[in-house]
């Protein structure tokens, strides 16, 4: 969605919400998108959540509801997959075969694959659809049944590293995350490639803490575990994780 058609759409959700006192949901949302609709609404009168299907979803969808409502209820489900071990399948298999049947992006969460089986979370109203429409994933054949069973399949892997630094700013980080220069770092800041914590950022003062996400375009998505820690030569210990 464009920002500003996303925006109007925010505000839509809300307002129907608030004028009919029934609840009203949007989404599909990407991180970023689910940040803007935040900023969006908290101060507003409109009660709201984001959540995407279970407690970590990356893709989430906008639930705004009335007071009386107690019970904050998302029309989510999810769809389990099960195929051969030895049948390689990554998340654009799964996402091409799903919009394959016409189905928009946004009707589709996060998509969550480990060996043999995958855990689709959707739009309530067309998992009937999809359970009887796809058959095949790529050229493999799969099995679909509604629901999940705990624990879910990991989103990625991580890989841990270590640094050191001189400034938590967001230069310096990105300068230590993509393995370049100072000056190649302000250049990707500049071009507004860098987000932390899902929302672009422009600013190469901006200080960065402790669990900040920071992706670079090209280059990766980061957590940043600690920003503590002083050496001998005065420089700050950096600590974080890089998503595979």
């Amino acid at each position: 969605m464009e920002t500003e058609l996303l925006i109007a759409k925010i505000k839509d959700t809300a307002d129907i919400c608030f004028k009919t006192e029934k609840p009203k949901f949007l989404g599909f949302l990407s991180a970023e998108q689910a940040v803007l609709a935040q900023k969006n609404l908290e101060k507003t009168n409109v009660r709201f959540s984001l959540f995407g299907g279970f407690e970590s979803a990356e893709r989430v969808m906008l639930g705004c509801f009335p007071d009386w409502q107690t019970a904050e209820e998302f029309p989510i489900k999810a769809i389990t997959f099960t195929f051969r071990k030895t049948d390689k399948l990554s998340h654009r298999d799964f996402l091409g075969s799903i919009l394959g049947l016409g189905l928009k992006r946004e009707a589709i969460g996060d998509i969550l694959i480990e060996e043999g089986r995958a855990v689709v979370f959707c739009l309530e109203e067309i998992a009937d659809f999809i359970l009887n429409q796809l058959t095949k994933v790529g050229r493999t054949g799969v099995k679909l049944k509604e629901g999940f069973t705990e624990p879910l399949p990991l989103r990625d892997n991580l890989l841990e590293f270590r640094d050191t630094i001189a400034s938590n700013r967001l230069d310096c980080i990105v300068a230590s995350l993509c393995k370049t220069s100072r000056s190649l770092a302000l250049i990707k800041i500049n071009e507004g490639i860098v987000s932390v914590n899902s929302v672009p950022c422009e600013k190469p003062t901006k200080s960065v803490f402790d669990g900040d996400i920071i992706a670079v375009r090209g280059y990766g998505k980061f957590i940043i575990e600690s920003v503590s820690g002083i050496t001998k030569k005065q420089r700050i210990i950096l600590k974080y994780k890089k998503y595979v």
